[in-house]
């Protein structure tokens, strides 16, 4: 590799880990909102549950399975949230390696 391309490398993967601290940035806004609005209804969901005389230890189980597609969504903004610390963690792998070539080739 030429100490050209190198850097031009390196540029472009800057560029992109800075898009992708944008990116975590709402990924974590997602993750937070979707276990907000989750902890929400499953409060709801447990007081409804409640009112109705359901046993106490049948209620969270119950609330929820009433609720499961917003655990999904929360579950799915976790994943979505870790990934993008591991796509980050890459391109930081990857800024090292081509900084390392760049100091091997300069010192060359």
């Amino acid at each position: 590799m030429e100490v050209a391309n190198v850097t031009q490398e390196l540029y472009a993967a800057s560029k992109r880990l800075g898009k992708s601290a944008d990116a975590l940035f709402g990924l974590g806004r997602d993750k937070a909102e979707t276990e907000r609005v989750y902890r929400a209804e499953l409060a709801k969901e447990m007081f409804k549950l409640r009112h109705d005389k359901v046993p106490v230890t049948l209620i969270p189980d119950i609330a929820k399975g009433n609720v499961s597609k917003l655990l999904f969504e929360r579950d799915l903004a976790e994943t979505q949230f870790q990934s993008g610390i591991k796509a980050a963690d890459a391109i930081k792998v990857q800024v090292s390696a081509l900084q390392t070539i760049l100091k091997y080739q300069t010192d060359v």
